[in-house]
């Protein structure tokens, strides 16, 4: 059984929504005080009213790529309010098919912004030892499964989930003699609100049509939770720099 202390505190990015959501409100059940991050507010009221434990569940609204160079500096400002951390679920992001031939600089820059230099941001501030814990701190980044299959009309997409994986990796050997530890898991396709409408809406595809491919279905958010959890638990004590992927058994 996954228990966690009201003491050990633990950072959720993209709370507001889909998975973010998921795991905030899993790490809440479990005991654990959650610092829930997320650019819509109104969202992110609704999450306290969803948790078990709303007193052990702190809102903090922001959007992380405003001021990436400076989310360091914002992560000690939580430290300064919350105390140190025992951890993080990196759980924002954003998709979108985006072919070469239609590519803009722009486009490509916003979606690098927050599936990898945010999170590599906040991990900077995370790793620094006045934030942190020390040993047993854990930190987990929803990546993709697309890191590994590199769909036809995503390269942007599927660079900054692979880039995530390979840079995580790297940094999990950074501070693994602290006792630090980093992991990736990169699902498949999973029903949240945000997927479910842009991925039809681009593709008319839907669960049904895709029995070949997803032989389990598509997954459900707490199929990602209940691993989040378990990585950022003392369950899981003895593994680092792993890539967990999650893709109904079908895709690799």
């Amino acid at each position: 059984m996954i228990s966690f202390k009201q003491e050990q505190k633990f950072i959720v990015t993209g709370a507001s929504s889909g998975i973010g959501e998921g795991v905030a409100l899993l790490l809440n059940e479990l005991g654990a005080g959650v610092i829930a991050i997320g650019r819509n507010e109104e969202r992110l009221n609704a999450l306290k009213q969803k948790a078990k434990y709303p007193e052990n569940m702190f809102l903090e609204q922001k959007d992380l790529t405003v001021d990436i160079d400076g989310l360091p500096a914002y992560v000690k400002s939580l430290k300064e309010k919350y105390g140190k951390f025992s951890g993080m679920a990196y759980c924002a992001g954003i998709t979108g098919i985006y072919p070469l031939q239609a590519l803009d600089f722009k486009q490509a820059q916003e979606v690098f912004n927050i599936n990898y230099f945010a999170p590599i941001f906040m991990t900077k501030g995370l790793i620094d030892r006045r934030n942190n814990i020390g040993k047993g701190s854990s930190f987990v980044y929803i990546s993709s499964i697309d890191a590994k299959v590199c769909a036809k009309g995503q390269p942007i997409y599927s660079g900054t989930k692979a880039g995530l994986c390979a840079t995580i990796k790297s940094i999990g050997k950074e501070v693994i003699h602290q006792g630090i530890r980093m992991n990736c898991i990169l699902p498949s396709m999973i029903k949240t609100p945000l997927t479910l409408q842009e991925f039809y809406q681009l593709t008319g595809i839907t669960e049904e049509t895709q029995k070949n491919i997803y032989p389990l279905g598509w997954g459900e958010v707490e199929d990602v939770a209940n691993l989040v959890v378990f990585l950022l638990s003392e369950k899981a004590k003895f593994i680092s720099g792993q890539d967990y992927i999650i893709d109904s058994g079908g895709v690799l």
